[in-house]
């Protein structure tokens, strides 16, 4: 095959993965994220109490955090990310992925949805936010506890995420290493909700069976 022909070639694969993409983005929208946003902000919102001040990790444009404190009839909610968006809902600062830019025992609650699983390591992120909340952590993440349940969440991730261009490290745990994390923070589980019914049927059959989680955590001594 001549350059030119290898060339047209790679175009062309490009231009259709391009579009698989946009496709998969439009799909998962319509038949999941809509759904997905009204029960993680059902979910969540109950975990938090009246007035408090949240911090979003991770928050993107702040949409949901947003709704999350809405909801809760929270006092504040900001936001912190690693990159900025134009358009955000809320006040987001910018941080490295692994400092919390706040001090010791700052916010109410520090929250996570989906966010922990894009990390290199989710201890790190979740010992900072033991230190920056004076409240709880609320943390929305996914459990996989064989390689099947790994596979599975790997096709979510890439449907959701790929249109997006979002960094796939595909970092799940199994309730075990997310319990030995809590430890290491000085965390324990308040609220451990596996309940969390994202996906209608039949796409919950697979998507579903407890994969997804929304806990409550607490620092030791307040227990």
């Amino acid at each position: 095959m001549s350059m030119h022909a290898e060339q047209h070639d790679t175009r062309d694969r490009e231009f259709l993965s391009s579009k698989l993409r946009s496709l998969l983005g439009v799909v998962h929208e319509k038949l999941v994220f809509n759904r997905r946003v009204g029960v993680l902000i059902g979910k969540i919102s109950a975990l938090i109490s009246t007035r408090d001040s949240i911090l979003d990790v991770g928050t993107g444009d702040g949409q949901i955090a947003k709704s999350i404190c809405d909801r809760a009839d929270g006092d504040l909610v900001t936001g912190i990310d690693i990159m900025l968006r134009k358009r955000v809902h809320i006040p987001v600062d910018l941080f490295d992925g692994i400092t919390i830019p706040k001090s010791d025992n700052s916010v109410d609650v520090v929250t996570f949805v989906d966010v922990l699983h894009h990390t290199d390591d989710p201890s790190v992120l979740i010992k900072e936010a033991a230190r920056v909340a004076k409240g709880s952590v609320v943390i929305k993440d996914h459990l996989a506890e064989n390689w099947f349940d790994h596979l599975t969440l790997r096709a979510m991730d890439w449907v959701g995420n790929a249109p997006h261009g979002v960094v796939l490290p595909y970092n799940y745990a199994s309730k075990a290493q997310w319990e030995t994390w809590f430890k290491e923070a000085g965390l324990v589980i308040d609220v451990m909700d596996t309940d969390v019914p994202l996906y209608p049927f039949p796409l919950s059959l697979v998507f579903g069976r407890k994969l997804h989680f929304v806990a409550r955590l607490t620092p030791v001594s307040e227990t």
